[in-house]
């Protein structure tokens, strides 16, 4: 049975079977005026394929506007409020905030999964409570609010919903994530860069799984998965720390 917002919880509706997307607007603080865009950013892939409607009217567009505003704009805030802080380490706390486990975090506090519009499977096997779909619900709301009120009030709602996320990072040291720290590693011994590419994608359109390989020198030092390239990469590049921490990375490479 289709959801609708009512009072502030999500309830049958056998009218439209969808939120009032204004209410939806109003409870998010989005001040986004054109309601038929906030909706476009609760359209899953697999509510398009479901309704055979173009794939281009899901909310794929705006998640990658959203993510590109978000990093912008978290990117922004840490610039000005650590002053003296390298760019490395810049880079790291960035990397913090905008991972998808944060977003998917602020997504939930928003309660973002309720309103998504997903095929009948999708949400029968918890597409609501996924991580990566909170994570892009939560891009392309921020991706919407971008489109309908422009980049400083997108950049300003961003930081508002993640305000948890940057809170943490001054409680105490940044770990950085495993990208960062087999790319120090590989750099400080070989003075070169870590590269990654895709060896292969399975599954739907909308849930999409990505194996990466992480090379260094053209030797494959580790493989990952992930529902997207970003996710593969980081499980690559902790195989490949694995296994560098057993032996210099220069046995490796010839």
């Amino acid at each position: 049975m289709a959801a609708a917002y009512r009072c502030g919880v999500v309830t049958s509706d056998q009218t439209n079977g969808e939120p009032d997307w204004a209410e939806v607007a109003r409870r998010l603080g989005a001040q986004v005026r054109d309601v038929a865009l906030l909706r476009q950013a609760f359209v899953h892939r697999s509510w398009v394929n479901e309704h055979g409607v173009d794939p281009i009217h899901s909310n794929e567009r705006l998640e990658f506007l959203g993510d590109a505003a978000i990093g912008f704009a978290v990117g922004w805030h840490l610039y000005h409020r650590f002053p003296d802080l390298p760019e490395g380490q810049l880079t790291e706390m960035r990397a913090q905030v905008v991972r998808g486990e944060a977003l998917a975090g602020a997504a939930g506090r928003l309660r973002l999964g309720e309103y998504l519009l997903l095929g009948r499977g999708e949400d029968q096997s918890g597409g609501r409570e996924r991580q990566a779909n909170l994570a892009r619900v939560f891009e392309a709301v921020v991706g919407a609010v971008a489109v309908d009120r422009g980049v400083a009030a997108a950049r300003a709602r961003a930081l508002y919903w993640l305000r948890d996320e940057i809170r943490a990072l001054r409680r105490g040291p940044v770990r950085p994530d495993p990208k960062s720290r087999l790319q120090h590693f590989v750099q400080r011994r070989l003075s070169v860069t870590p590269r990654y590419r895709v060896v292969r994608v399975e599954g739907p359109e909308h849930e999409r799984v990505f194996t990466m390989v992480v090379e260094v020198q053209g030797e494959a030092l580790g493989e990952g998965t992930g529902r997207t390239k970003r996710r593969a990469e980081q499980a690559a590049a902790e195989v490949a720390l694995a296994r560098l921490t057993v032996e210099s990375v220069e046995t490796y490479i010839s």
